[in-house]
């Protein structure tokens, strides 16, 4: 069965995290996705961990590969002449072209929007930045952790009496991919009406601030501003992380939130109804967040006695409650397994490795990993030849130029 994007060609010559997932996301839909990079300006996943068996290595960090599976690897220094003309061809073919450098770098490169529309005015470009495109900020550089304390997050994030926190990783490559894919989808599908291709300027901050849109809008309605309350809610109680029975000789804590009175009801009788719930001041919301401390301590006494499957099953499905998981408990979790999510392809020097798999399950077009990630410049012939049309005594003279590469090992 094929995807819903068979037949879309997606030149992928970003890096790091948006651009690549976004393009990773279009190929595992159906699209062919060529990835271009050069050991020149090598992508700085290629030398982030982990590494596989911990040995460093272009071709052995998971942290890149689970980025860029299902891509076709094309390793071709673009600021060559040869690279150019590969450039030229890549342009030609593609419906899309994705590219998440900071703005200018581009067009110092020729491969700007304005030169590949003259080239294929159909064509669908997504520029992804830290800020956009235009502003005063557009040159600024970073990733995403610089982004989270930028878009708000790490004002959030943490205890009130200590320092501002961050969100796990790069927390806005995680959320700008969603926005990004939807913004393709929907210039796809009004280039099939009309033909008219389009530029997407995306902002990584500005998706980063849509996660925020209660906390803005409740500053611009009353002026409160949010800041870091650990685990607490205003809007429920208990809302908490407690900690239950060590496991395996590592700590267990376990995820409880109370949204309403009836959950409320629910925890007290799944706790036996003990005599420190009796309190009628429990009752209600406000009356639970004026003795929270107290309330937290109790509950916590009652967790710390139990392990985290005793805990969730006493209180599933009644009352929302999950278990804390970390890496280890993540690939072991029984409903994720039962669901399929991590996807087993055979790296060529990694050997059987897990990718990330579907967010959403869609029964007639489903979300196909289809090979592990590309070694740098895997796959030049194929591309070069059979998709850009290249001959061989081109690919051979593209290569003894220096524009072409592979590292294979």
């Amino acid at each position: 069965m094929g995807g819903p994007l068979d037949g879309v060609n997606v030149w992928d010559a970003s890096w790091v995290g948006v651009g690549p997932l976004t393009a990773r996301y279009l190929a595992e839909y159906g699209a062919t996705v060529v990835r271009t990079e050069s050991t020149r300006s090598v992508d700085v996943l290629r030398k982030a961990p982990p590494f596989k068996d911990g040995v460093p290595g272009l071709n052995r960090s998971q942290f890149f590969a689970d980025y860029n599976a299902s891509k076709l690897g094309l390793g071709v220094d673009l600021s060559t002449d040869g690279g150019r003309r590969v450039a030229a061809r890549l342009t030609a073919w593609a419906d899309v072209v994705v590219e998440a450098f900071t703005p200018g770098v581009m067009d110092r490169l020729g491969l700007g929007y304005d030169r590949l529309r003259a080239v294929n005015p159909s064509l669908i470009m997504l520029s992804t930045s830290m800020n956009g495109q235009t502003g005063p900020r557009r040159g600024f550089a970073g990733f995403g952790t610089v982004l989270a304390a930028m878009s708000g997050y790490c004002e959030l994030t943490g205890w009130p009496d200590r320092d501002p926190g961050s969100p796990y990783g790069a927390y806005t490559d995680f959320i700008g991919q969603r926005f990004a894919a939807v913004a393709v989808l929907a210039a796809l599908e009004h280039r099939d009406r009309t033909g008219e291709g389009q530029h997407i300027d995306l902002s990584q901050m500005e998706t980063g601030l849509m996660f925020l849109a209660p906390e803005l809008v409740d500053h611009q309605l009353t002026g409160h501003v949010a800041t870091r309350d650990g685990n607490r809610d205003r809007a429920a109680a208990p809302h908490g992380v407690f900690p239950c029975l060590p496991e395996g000789g590592r700590e267990r804590w376990v995820a409880i939130a109370v949204t309403g009175d009836d959950q409320w009801t629910a925890l007290c009788r799944a706790l036996g109804e003990p005599a420190w719930a009796a309190d009628p001041r429990l009752a209600t919301l406000s009356g639970r967040k004026e003795q929270e401390d107290r309330l937290e301590r109790a509950l916590a006494a009652w967790t710390s006695a139990r392990t985290v499957a005793e805990v969730v099953g006493t209180l599933q499905p009644e009352v929302p409650a999950g278990p804390v998981h970390d890496a280890r408990g993540l690939q072991s979790d029984p409903q994720v397994a039962h669901r399929g999510y991590f996807r087993p392809q055979r790296h060529p020097v990694m050997g059987m490795m897990p990718y990330e798999g579907a967010q959403a399950e869609l029964s007639l077009t489903p979300y196909r990993v289809t090979k592990a990630a590309p070694l740098l410049g895997e796959d030049n012939e194929r591309v070069l030849t059979e998709l850009l049309g290249f001959t061989a005594d081109e690919v051979a003279a593209l290569a003894a130029e220096g524009a072409v590469e592979q590292v294979l090992d």
